[in-house]
């Protein structure tokens, strides 16, 4: 038998997180209004290198960047800032998962693009910190996950819309050993926080000409947490009469990505924190691997641009860096430019990187010196955004593609 200490104790953990969480709630809840920051001028963008490939990959996103915006530059529009200090060695000696001095920095930029982070787990010999990713989104309040996936040859473009501040991973770093055969980690589901999520899905799929999202739970087993964020889509669905909507389980959904005769009839997706993970990393698989997709952190005053995939500290320890794939960069800096309001910018780099890693393939990273260093597919990607034939070169291949994908 568990002895009444360990239960009054587990008692007094659990109520300490029911607390913080119901402010959490309530400071969501007064929120103001969203932030258009194509209207802020100058705008400042922060980069953080981060762990392992991460500072060789942001250099190369940010040298892209700072090409293709020269002339805001020059003219005070956009201005750029190297925030050090979110490594791990850092990170570690401080014990904060984001440095008290490096969230202020990255709170005086509008706009962030990071790199991977090393996050310890149990048995590394690192303490065991909270995700920076984690930190970040909630101390920032980036409650939107959004992630593109686009394969135009087999029908697909779709939008996942993760929620990002709650789930598993709001409480990831406070679960209970309760003994040492009995462990429990916490999962936490608001209705503001689903809300809003649910509401950015159905808002990007009217804004976009969608006619469809799917919610993603696995609310039949999960029926307290996913059954409410079911019911909010339920909810939600009622203001936006021209936009249909169904609702998935989550292992379901995982197979039906994979087959032929479904995959294209998706468009939008909204997930609760932990599904949206897992799935949309199947989907950057199918679209040719976590190196093409990109990811958007979005809040209604902060926004955080980021690749989806890890720090590959190996590459590094093996004399590799130079040839990290910066794509996944790349990608999350064309979200980033119409994030700020240079959405013809985002459109021809989304096109270039479409060209380059889907259709050319002329300059090819391998992660290795079989391939292309990070600058020289960066300089790929430049030439072709660069190219006065990038449209109707992109058009050429999307016509391909779309005769294919009527087969």
């Amino acid at each position: 038998m568990i002895d009444q200490a360990i239960i009054d104790k587990a008692a007094k953990h659990f109520g300490r997180l029911v607390k913080e969480q119901a402010e959490r709630i309530e400071r969501v809840k007064q929120e103001g209004d969203w932030v258009d920051f194509a209207r802020v001028r100058p705008v400042s963008i922060g980069t953080l290198g981060g762990d392992g490939i991460g500072p060789f990959i942001t250099a190369e996103a940010q040298r892209v960047l700072e090409d293709l915006l020269k002339s805001e530059v020059r003219g005070g529009k956009v201005q750029f800032k190297v925030i050090e200090g979110l490594t791990i060695e850092n990170r570690a000696a401080k014990m904060k998962s984001i440095p008290d001095d490096v969230l202020t920095e990255i709170k005086t930029c509008h706009v962030t693009l990071k790199a991977p982070t090393h996050t310890p787990e149990k048995g590394d010999p690192w303490p065991n910190l909270e995700s920076a990713n984690v930190s970040m989104r909630k101390a920032l309040d980036l409650f939107a996950n959004v992630r593109p996936v686009r394969v135009r040859a087999l029908g697909i473009d779709w939008t996942f819309y993760r929620e990002n501040t709650e789930d598993v991973y709001a409480l990831g770093s406070e679960g209970l050993q309760a003994t040492s055969e009995l462990a429990f980690d916490f999962r936490v589901i608001s209705a503001p926080g689903s809300e809003r999520l649910i509401d950015a899905a159905f808002a990007h799929a009217k804004k976009t000409g969608k006619t469809r999202v799917t919610v993603v739970t696995k609310a039949n087993i999960l029926k307290t947490t996913d059954g409410l964020f079911l019911d909010i889509a339920r909810k939600v669905a009622e203001r936006y009469p021209g936009i249909s909507w169904d609702g998935w389980y989550v292992d379901i959904i995982t197979a039906k990505l994979l087959d032929p005769a479904r995959r294209s009839e998706f468009q939008v997706f909204a997930l609760p924190n932990m599904w949206g993970d897992i799935i949309t990393d199947e989907a950057a698989e199918i679209q040719g691997g976590v190196g093409t997709a990109g990811s958007a952190n979005i809040g209604k005053r902060y926004a955080m641009f980021e690749a989806i995939h890890g720090s590959a500290p190996r590459m590094v320890k093996e004399g590799r860096a130079k040839f990290a794939d910066p794509g996944s960069m790349l990608k999350a800096s064309a979200m980033l430019l119409a994030h700020i309001g240079y959405g013809d910018l985002g459109v021809k780099l989304d096109k270039a990187l479409e060209i380059c890693n889907q259709y050319e393939k002329k300059v090819k990273i391998t992660g290795r010196d079989t391939g292309a260093t990070t600058k020289e597919f960066g300089d790929y990607v430049l030439a072709t955004v660069r190219d006065s034939r990038l449209d109707s070169r992109w058009q050429e291949y999307v016509a391909k593609d779309s005769a294919v994908a009527k087969r």
